[in-house]
């Protein structure tokens, strides 16, 4: 998380390799219901491409850095991104940082 920033707002984006998108949405859907119960959380919004449905996009904002940290510090997104990696092109999820303005 970038420092000096009070509510981390960010996107996530990643590509799903051939024949893996129903799988990695199906991860996917199973880590938003475990996100969006975390105190912390304030948008936790999975989406798909309609053009590209390889691609996914999440769009997530918490509550402030300690929410993120438990966030980040879950065991059930640690068992996702291990998952995920070899189910995707990238090496892991793609982050985007957002300052609100």
């Amino acid at each position: 998380m970038p420092a000096g920033q009070d509510r981390p707002v960010l996107y996530a984006e990643f590509t799903a390799l051939p024949g893996n998108a129903d799988i990695v949405q199906s991860l996917l859907k199973d880590l938003a219901q475990q996100v969006r119960q975390e105190p912390g959380n304030v948008l936790f919004v999975t989406h798909r491409e309609t053009e590209r449905p390889e691609r996914f996009f999440v769009y997530e904002e918490y509550a402030d850095a300690a929410a993120f940290e438990a966030h980040i510090n879950a065991s059930y997104g640690a068992k996702f991104n291990q998952a995920l990696g070899p189910l995707i092109v990238e090496d892991g999820s793609q982050l985007t940082w957002l300052n609100p303005l």
